[in-house]
């Protein structure tokens, strides 16, 4: 894919996600909850250590951090971080601080944050293997990185499926045929650890450490 494509799918992803944005929390969190919130809890985050949430999207993960700890939300959409804003009224615990931005250019110096947590992020942005770049880049050496997503399936019936549905899929906001080695086998960093996560186990959540 082009770089102009790939600008074309980015402001495709960003105008879904301004409309998903509304209904974001009811339709999604009951079916993807379980796998956000075991990825919070593996990260591990104790009080003193940066935080980066690619993907932040209406904040769902931002009350689970504990408190003592400074968390970085970015995202693309506006509307998804006006919802995020809004669920941090009243909340006590983590130091939280909400941004706009490209997760294929984050604004942050090399090594800046020890946990990096991207929920549901690598099957919808345009270009995954640039945004595993940044989180790589941004993540201190023996740091922690969390990707929950959805990877086409290893079933030989079930992958063609996959791959049929995916045009579709796109115009809702995601992809269905991302292959799990494009986190697994980024440079950079070593897998530690993945399990299946949420309904029938059809989600991945990859535990990586930074080289």
């Amino acid at each position: 894919m082009n770089a102009e494509h790939v600008d074309q799918a980015s402001r495709r992803v960003e105008k879904v996600y301004g409309v998903l944005a509304r209904v974001y929390d009811d339709f999604f969190d009951w079916a993807l909850g379980p796998g956000r919130r075991r990825a919070v809890a593996q990260l591990g985050v104790k009080p003193g250590d940066r935080v980066l949430e690619v993907g932040v999207g209406t904040g769902l993960s931002l009350p689970l951090y504990p408190a003592g700890c400074e968390v970085v939300g970015i995202d693309i959409s506006e509307p998804m971080l006006d919802r995020a804003r809004t669920r941090l009224d009243g909340l006590a615990g983590a130091d939280v601080r909400l941004m706009r931005m490209d997760a294929r250019a984050v604004k942050f110096p090399d090594a800046y944050f020890d946990k990096v947590l991207a929920p549901y992020v690598i099957s919808v942005v345009s270009d995954p293997h640039a945004v595993l770049a940044e989180m790589v880049r941004i993540c201190r050496p023996g740091g922690t990185i969390i990707v929950v997503n959805h990877f086409i399936s290893g079933w030989r019936w079930l992958a063609p499926f996959e791959r049929w549905v995916t045009p579709l899929s796109m115009w809702v906001g995601f992809r269905l045929d991302v292959p799990v080695a494009t986190v697994t086998e980024a440079p950079g960093v070593t897998l530690v650890r993945a399990q299946r996560v949420n309904m029938f186990g059809m989600w991945s959540l990859l535990e990586l450490r930074r080289n």
